[in-house]
């Protein structure tokens, strides 16, 4: 299913096949969290602006519109018209950031939604449940998401009781998949680390969920309050434990800085809601840096967001024109934002695909590693 084409020191370069299709590595997933991009762009629109793989939220999907009634309508594929890979997020990390009121226990986490506050139960095969009902191709195991800081000895626990929901969920993925009318039969289940910024118990907690044999791993928790440098020493004393043959997966990161230290310390998978969201409120990527497209200078400037980007946006739109949709409030605003942003952040994992094919990454990183997060 993961196929390691070639390395430069720990960057990777790969390829990873499921039953929508093959991913080619390192990349980045748009997040499209209740089986939509919010900015107004369609799955038509992934398709233009080189998305490989879409992620969708399990917590939100089964709050609204409700898994089983995706499940009855085919799956989230066919309900939103995108025949590439998904994946879903198990909900864990929304159940502690969104409710209020939890209470988490052995068999699982009971909490309000936060739509409507009526009283939702999810444990590891629930999570399993909804997904399997979604028929995405990657599952997320259920897992807590920890605050930074938190204390050593409830970190520890929290990752023991994560690691034997691990192996609970792992049952109930094969028994779902097993079901003749599985949805989606095909689909895997990536596991999470966890352990806040202690090393010791990343890297413990990493040598014993990675003796499950699972599809793929992913680091949780990082991007939630520590140090970029932090984050950064986190994922490489993590790396060193993890399984070299499965695809790894850093959740909820990031910046473009981000992603090319990420990629430089051996991760394969990123997602982040930033460019969507940045792109909403105006603030655009481009090669030389982050501009906001609000600002007066932008008034009468009749060059495009950045003449380096060949996205719909860029080959036939002004920096004058974005400026006025957003001075004007209107909708084509932010969709012209996200989409331009979402292209950028697809565009730079395609180069740096092709600097890891050429033996460049390492000059391509230290080109573009601080430049891309400047603000300019």
């Amino acid at each position: 299913m993961f196929r390691l084409i070639k390395q430069e020191r720990r960057a990777r370069r790969g390829e990873f096949t499921c039953p929508h299709g093959v991913v080619q590595t390192p990349v980045f997933m748009n997040v499209g969290t209740q089986a939509a991009i919010k900015g107004a762009l369609s799955a038509r629109d992934l398709k233009d602006i080189g998305c490989q793989i879409e992620l969708s939220n399990t917590y939100h999907l089964h709050v609204r519109p409700g898994d089983e009634l995706i499940r009855s309508l085919g799956g989230l594929h066919r309900f939103m018209t995108w025949d590439g890979p998904i994946l879903t997020d198990s909900g864990g990390f929304q159940i502690f950031s969104l409710a209020e009121l939890r209470k988490i226990g052995e068999d699982g986490v009971r909490f309000n939604s936060h739509v409507d506050g009526r009283h939702i139960f999810m444990g590891p095969e629930e999570s399993m449940r909804i997904q399997s009902n979604l028929g995405s191709d990657i599952a997320m195991a259920f897992d807590e998401c920890i605050k930074i800081p938190s204390p050593y000895d409830y970190v520890r626990a929290s990752c023991e009781r994560t690691a034997r929901w691990l192996i609970r969920c792992k049952a109930a993925l094969e028994r779902y998949n097993a079901e003749s009318d599985a949805v989606n039969p095909g689909q895997v289940l990536f596991g999470i680390n966890q352990g806040a910024v202690f090393q010791d118990i990343r890297i413990e907690h990493m040598k014993r969920i990675s003796e499950l044999d699972l599809a793929g791993y992913a680091i949780g928790g990082l991007a939630v309050g520590e140090t970029a440098q932090e984050m950064y020493d986190t994922i490489s004393a993590v790396e060193e434990f993890m399984p070299k043959d499965k695809p790894r997966y850093l959740m909820g990161v990031g910046t473009p800085g981000n992603i090319l230290e990420g990629v430089a310390r051996g991760v394969d998978f990123f997602d982040c809601v930033m460019p969507a969201r940045n792109g909403r409120h105006g603030h655009l990527f481009t090669w030389k840096g982050i501009i906001n497209i609000k600002n007066a200078k932008y008034e009468r400037d009749e060059s495009p967001i950045d003449s380096e980007c060949s996205c719909p946006v860029c080959s036939r739109y002004s920096k004058a024109y974005l400026r006025h949709l957003f001075k004007a409030e209107e909708m084509l605003a932010m969709r012209f934002a996200v989409m331009h942003n979402l292209w950028f952040y697809n565009e730079l994992m395609r180069r740096i695909r092709e600097a890891l094919d050429n033996g460049c990454f390492e000059d391509f990183r230290r080109q573009y590693s601080t430049a891309l997060d400047t603000r300019i």
